[in-house]
């Protein structure tokens, strides 16, 4: 299909209204609302709950004509500055094919989430060029590194530039967790498209799957198998999908499992096996994904990757 025009949403502001709504999995505690207001009250904006937040279908947040009907209302009403996904889970591919992309061509605003959503960011940003925002989920609390890059990314138009690395006191062994680690040196520069990587292997063969020639992309996940890794990596390389990026950044793949009782590989194994032929700059250990701090990234937005010196530049403004 290729790429759209970048279309840049309005930074947000004080005052901005946010609609909180749940297109995935449900809120298994009444409490995520309560935050989920809070910290919009917390940023400045004015939270504007969907109808059906509330609700629950199994393991989905209500039916899927419910959560579409949030999500679909939040594009249809003017006065709505940026919608807001509550938590991930599962659920938001159901969606895909009815969301009104329409109304975000007649009227660009900011969406955010990551996880699960990742389906709903890069469908959006493939359709319509709009950027989106992989970043945290409204019910999370968010610590004060997770907040500058998030207000950084989300209310400053002219802001671009280096995204910071952990803060890490000084004379200390920096902890496994915080390592960016490069695979393959060098520098790339290209747009950012990535997400979670089960979403991302979900959307293969769709139109919802994102442009990734020239791209530098980013991924993350939590809760898989080691060898489900491997066997996505193995379907994205069998896809033809990783034959034109420009880079890679790896971000952090949580609570990951090792239960083959046939051996094990080791994570940078496995990355190096489908990544280090394509000959390009990667590196892996970015804060992306489900960890307290995390960066926000404009999807969609050129970057600047420097695998080696394991820094990340934004190279324009995400928001006008």
């Amino acid at each position: 299909m290729g790429s759209k025009p970048i279309v840049r949403p309005p930074k947000l502001g004080k005052g901005s209204r946010v609609a909180l709504v749940a297109p995935a999995g449900p809120l298994l505690e009444m409490d995520d609302l309560t935050r989920a207001q809070a910290l919009c009250r917390a940023l400045g904006y004015e939270p504007l709950l969907g109808k059906n937040a509330h609700a629950r279908h199994g393991y989905l947040a209500g039916t899927d004509e419910e959560r579409l009907s949030d999500f679909n209302s939040a594009l249809s009403d003017p006065s709505i500055d940026a919608i807001w996904c509550i938590r991930g889970g599962y659920g938001s591919i159901r969606l895909l094919d009815r969301i009104d992309y329409e109304a975000l061509v007649a009227q660009p605003r900011v969406v955010i989430g990551f996880s699960d959503i990742t389906a709903v960011l890069n469908a959006i940003t493939q359709l319509t060029g709009l950027v989106t925002f992989h970043g945290p989920v409204a019910r999370s609390s968010m610590s004060a590194f997770t907040r500058k890059h998030f207000e950084r990314i989300l209310a400053r138009s002219a802001d671009v530039g280096r995204l910071e690395r952990i803060p890490l006191a000084s004379g200390v062994l920096i902890p496994q967790e915080n390592r960016i680690v490069s695979l393959t040196g060098g520098v790339a520069e290209g747009k950012l498209v990535g997400g979670n990587l089960s979403l991302l292997q979900c959307l293969i063969g769709t139109p919802y799957f994102p442009d990734l020639a020239g791209a530098i992309l980013f991924l993350e996940d939590a809760g898989e198998d080691l060898y489900r890794v491997d066997r996505m990596l193995a379907h994205l390389r069998l896809s033809g999908a990783l034959r034109h990026l420009a880079g890679v950044l790896v971000g952090r793949f949580t609570d990951l499992q090792r239960s083959s009782r046939d051996g094990a590989l080791g994570f940078d194994e496995v990355l190096a096996n489908y990544l280090a032929p394509l000959r390009i700059p990667v590196a892996y250990g970015f804060p992306i994904g489900h960890i307290d701090d995390q960066w926000t990234l404009p999807v969609g937005v050129p970057a600047r990757l420097d695998a080696d010196a394991g820094e990340l530049d934004v190279l324009e403004s995400a928001v006008v």
